[in-house]
This record gives structure tokens, sequence and C-alpha cells, in this order.
């Protein structure tokens, strides 16, 4: 666990004996503590939420390069390979691009990431889902204790994108997003899978 996962537990924490420790005196009809109370937790909550912002927004946009490792957890993802997928309309300016994708779970019982979702930026920042019922495993696959799958998303995209990137995320809906300095977290430019192409 990072040093900023503890911090945002840690402030989970504190919150919680705050908002207790509030409704105790409430009960006892202390408004001045009530008061003083809940201007601690606002005021932490608001630096708090105010680094969070400010690193987002300071720090660089993480690039790595296929093959490398990214671990959300105990699952880990490695793109191995990028292929475009030939078209059988020939006047179709789309291209279909096919992504390898390593799928490890470094646990030992059998589990899925049930949030990850993958899509493609180019140089000039529009952005593509998966297309849908084309892939065969899925990202979010349940994978054996100590195994890998391979998942292969495939990505509809224009004709004259360039320099691809891969975006791996879980979205809105986990805790990273309150992590100070996580790609996921609010605001933060996603890691990015520079695809050489």
């Amino acid at each position: 666990m990072r040093a900023t996962e503890v911090l945002l537990l840690g402030t989970v924490g504190w919150t919680g004996l705050g908002v207790l420790g509030v409704l105790v005196a409430w009960l006892r009809g202390e408004k001045l503590r009530v008061k003083r109370g809940l201007q601690w937790l606002i005021g932490v909550w608001v630096v708090y939420l105010g680094v969070l912002a400010g690193v987002s927004l300071v720090q660089k946009q993480k690039v790595v390069a296929i093959g490398e490792i990214q671990c959300f957890n105990n699952m880990c993802f490695t793109v191995t390979g990028i292929e475009e997928v030939p078209r059988f309309v020939p006047r179709d300016v789309r291209r279909l691009v096919r992504v390898s994708i390593r799928v490890t779970n470094r646990g030992r019982s059998a589990t899925s990431n049930s949030l990850m979702k993958a899509y493609l930026v180019d140089g000039q920042e529009r952005r593509w889902k998966e297309s849908s019922g084309v892939n065969g495993v899925n990202l979010t696959a349940k994978v054996a204790g100590g195994s890998s799958v391979t998942s292969e998303p495939v990505f509809e995209i224009a004709g004259d994108a360039t320099q691809l990137g891969l975006i791996l995320t879980q979205g809105w809906r986990q805790p990273g997003v309150l992590v100070i300095g996580d790609s996921d977290s609010v605001m933060h430019r996603r890691t990015k899978i520079n695809l050489g192409r």
C-alpha cells in the first residue's frame, strides 16, 4: 500500500471519528463543539481535495511503452502487441485496431477487475472506446490466481489517427479517484501506453 493510499484511509478514518464526535456533541446540546467539529471536518477535506487537485494538475502524464506492466491491486495489464485488422469495405476510411493485452492475477484466488476499461487516444486527443461484439476475452474476465489470459480489444478509429496511445482506467466508481497522485485520481492525466503508431 502506497503512502498516499494510507493518507486517504487515515483521512477517512479521522472523518468517521470526527462525525461520531460531532454527533455525540449534538446529542449533548454542545453547540460550540458541534460548530468547531464541523469546521475541522470541512477544513481538512478542503485542504485534502485542494492538494489532490493541485497535484493532478501539476503532475505530467506518465507515458509507458509496450511491454511495461500496469497493476491495479492484484490485477496487472501488459500490452504485448498491436495490429490493424483488414476491413471488408474498400472505401471505408476508418481503421480497426486490435490491441493484445496480457491480464495477470498476482493474487492466490480467482478474481477479476470488474471496473477496468480501455480506450484509445491519438495525437489530437481524440478518443475511441472498444468496439462491442468483436472482442474475445474481456479485460474484466475472471483470472485464476497466479495465471494470465490474453484480452484483445478492438477499436474502430479514424483513418487519419496517428500517435496512438492506450489508456487503462477503472473509471470514477472506485477509491483511486481520491488518492493523491494516482493515475485514476480526479483531474489527473491517465497513464498512456505508447503504441508506436
